[in-house]
């Protein structure tokens, strides 16, 4: 068997201080090494299935192998219950042979256990979430499926008793908490290919994790709408919920969604951790030319600074990190957001009601009567909103909000096609930035890119020219490689990717016709400021991302 003091090290990127600690404290209180690792956070709980196939030569339990998976026949159901509770499966038994999938090979509650029963086993290595959908297999085989649209009253109760049971509850605990632990934003659980698909969402991308059993489906997306607090009976209309969670000492908000699907519901979980976000300039990772400009746009009393950008883009988390660096006790800030999703200290925060007719215009007219000196407005999204928010800052307000579109220029087009009078724009618009979000790469893992690759990124795309423009001498272009820090995907962590665009005497004289984008880009490119495309190149020629990340959110 192989040294595990040397593995952890070796395969699993331990530090020797890290191993020391753990030893010290085996030493005094006794316990497993790895285990220990684990509670110390060194190591996660899916490192320990690999872990133990490495140190024991075993091989991984697949279970999509075992996809119409039965309990064996003429196996003593309480033999097959004892195994469960020591996180072992029976998956098979051939040629009297029986193969365990387990969760801990080294327990001796098992080892002592398969030496009772006197039997010849084969053993592979499984995570707890693989294990738990076949033990709802076991736990619900002589149960009937509950699959009619409409439930009676005696079926909803069943329902909920098998929303509340262990493997249920166990399954779900253990996939949010992988998820947290990898920093997921959001984890979709959808029915795909005849499973119950689990993703994550991680830095914007989504990563496959897991495919449970089918009967899993309704048991879990059950025990979210109890939690979230919808209609369990109700699987033909989208749905919308709120949990709320404390773990580890955060607060943790969840915003479940549930929506109807050909073969079952699509339910996604967005995850927001109410102490994990900063609202610091320097986290953005604002280029410092274009951080520069939006300071100097900060200190103005009235105006609209617009943020643009798809879904996704950081935008609420942008605006919230300007409103931190104005947010003082002599200065009254109010926010319009749809929904509030973090709460800022000392800010008055307001959440639309669409269903009560309180929507963006009708909350931003009550807003202006509370004597703010600057407003946030969620999103613009029609005329009459638009206009109050233009002609607030025209009364005194400094008033920061959010349009869709795809670069900094088209928010004018958009505002005039909601039917914003161009004076207005005119007189009202401060700035407008658009804004992308890019995966940062891993600094663990980051690796300089060979002089070859370099110069045919050189000869396909204008580096050189970006790094003139921003006076930059030497170049320090990365290539992602991976690692255990940044789960093997090269990246951790986002940066954002802007378009400033001022609204200065120069665009305000252009007339705001067909042609208007084109010169408002060609203005900016005089004044050597960059597009997204030119920012997420200076942001590879600084080292920060790749050209596949650029070309993914801003190509």
């Amino acid at each position: 068997m192989i040294d595990l003091a040397q593995l952890l090290t070796s395969e699993f990127k331990i530090t020797q201080v890290d191993l020391d600690k753990a030893k010290s404290y085996q030493s005094r209180y006794d316990g497993r090494l790895e285990q220990i690792l684990v509670n110390m956070g060194c190591l996660t709980e899916d490192d320990l299935a690999p872990l133990y196939c490495k140190l024991l030569d075993y091989p991984l339990f697949d279970p999509q192998q075992y996809p119409n998976w039965q309990l064996p026949e003429k196996c003593e159901l309480e033999v097959v219950q004892r195994l469960k509770s020591l996180f072992c499966l029976l998956v098979e038994v051939v040629d009297q042979q029986w193969h365990l999938a387990c969760k801990d090979p080294l327990s001796i509650e098992l080892a002592q256990y398969v030496q009772k029963l006197n039997i010849d086993v084969k053993i592979s290595v499984a995570t707890e979430t693989q294990l738990q959908s076949f033990f709802y297999e076991i736990q619900s085989n002589s149960e009937a499926n509950i699959e009619d649209d409409e439930l009676t009253g005696d079926e909803e109760a069943r329902l909920r008793e098998l929303a509340s049971e262990a493997p249920t509850v166990n399954l779900l605990n253990s996939l949010i908490t992988k998820a947290l632990a990898r920093g997921a934003s959001d984890m979709h659980l959808e029915p795909h290919a005849g499973r119950f698909r689990v993703r994550y969402r991680i830095d914007g991308v989504l990563h496959e994790v897991d495919k449970l059993a089918p009967k899993m489906q309704l048991p879990i997306t059950t025990r979210l709408k109890i939690l979230s607090g919808m209609d369990i009976a109700e699987k033909r209309r989208p749905q919308d919920g709120k949990i709320e969670l404390r773990i580890a000492n955060q607060e943790l908000d969840i915003r479940v969604s549930a929506l109807p699907l050909n073969d079952g519901e699509s339910i996604v979980l967005r995850f927001l951790l109410k102490d994990s976000i900063r609202y610091d300039m320097s986290v953005l990772g604002l280029s410092q030319d274009t951080q520069s400009l939006i300071q100097q746009d900060l200190r103005k009393t009235t105006g609209v600074i617009l943020l643009t950008g798809p879904t996704g883009s950081g935008k609420t988390t942008t605006l919230y990190t300007f409103l931190n660096e104005l947010n003082r006790p002599d200065v009254k800030i109010i926010t319009l957001e749809d929904p509030v999703e973090y709460q800022l200290e000392g800010v008055n925060q307001v959440q639309v009601n669409n269903e009560i007719g309180f929507n963006f215009a009708a909350g931003l007219r009550s807003i202006v009567r509370q004597d703010p000196d600057i407003i946030m407005v969620g999103e613009i999204r029609d005329a009459e909103t638009a206009r109050i928010a233009l002609q607030s800052a025209l009364t005194g307000h400094l008033v920061f909000s959010t349009v869709h579109t795809n670069d900094a220029a088209s928010a004018y087009t958009r505002l005039l096609d909601l039917g914003v009078e161009e004076f207005l724009l005119n007189a009202a618009l401060v700035s407008v930035v658009a804004q992308r979000l890019a995966r940062r790469l891993c600094h663990h893992c980051a690796t300089p890119m060979d002089e070859a690759s370099i110069n045919e990124l050189l000869a396909q795309y204008p580096l050189q020219q970006v790094a003139r423009n921003a006076a930059i001498e030497t170049l320090n272009i990365q290539q992602a490689v991976g690692c255990k820090e940044c789960n093997n995907s090269g990246y951790k962590g986002r940066i954002a990717i802007n378009e400033y665009l001022r609204c200065d005497e120069a665009i305000k004289q252009l007339p705001k016709n067909d042609q208007f984008i084109t010169k408002a880009q060609a203005h900016n490119a005089e004044l050597k400021r960059r597009n997204l495309m030119q920012d997420g190149f200076y942001k590879i020629i600084t080292g920060v991302t790749t050209i596949d990340e650029v070309l993914r959110v801003a190509g």
